[in-house]
């Protein structure tokens, strides 16, 4: 049997030193792999430890007709190959934005002010409710639906959409007391 397998059969069944074999085992040969596609040893850490991450979360079913280190594999060629789609799709829209950026003179003033904009809203909503901060996470920055926040949260849909309604308006109150319209986002 699978030194693997065994091991992720351990974590499935609650014992999370399986999964701490698994990564001491398939680590080091799982990086060099990675780093055949993303040519960046860095990088190429990185999407393993999202490999094991996924393992850890996700909890894929194993299918035992192959071998745990090709499956593990397949799945570490898997979140490479998302990788570099996410990095191929970034540079062909800077190369579509490059001519429409250099031909604006104040750029990068414009880049400081959205991100101090970024920095005023950060702190108003730090100043929110804890509910009212975590529906506003869930919803506009990790981009759960109301029906997934709800589940998140344990509350009905209509709770949740009246949390937003809330969340919104005492955000923007918020932004008023910080001399930032709202209507600037």
């Amino acid at each position: 049997m699978d030194n693997g397998a065994s091991s992720y059969r351990r974590f499935l069944n609650g014992d999370d030193s399986g999964i701490v074999d698994i990564v001491k085992d398939y680590k080091d040969g799982l990086i060099l792999y990675i780093n055949r596609y993303v040519e960046n040893i860095l990088i190429a850490e990185e999407l393993a430890e999202d490999t094991f991450f996924k393992l850890m979360v996700k909890k894929p079913r194993f299918l035992p007709h192959y071998s745990f280190k090709t499956w593990l594999y397949t799945i570490g060629r898997n979140v490479a190959m998302d990788y570099i789609r996410k990095k191929r799709k970034i540079v062909f829209d800077t190369m579509e934005n490059f001519e429409f950026l250099t031909r604006e003179e104040d750029s990068l003033l414009q880049a400081y002010l959205r991100e101090e904009k970024k920095q005023i809203v950060h702190k108003a909503i730090g100043k929110l409710k804890p509910e009212y901060r975590e529906v506003l996470q869930l919803i506009y920055f990790e981009e759960f639906t109301n029906t997934e926040t709800a589940q998140i949260m344990k509350k009905s849909k209509r709770q949740v959409e009246m949390l937003v309604y809330r969340a919104k308006k005492s955000l923007k109150t918020e932004l008023l007391k910080e001399g930032f319209g709202y209507e600037e986002l």
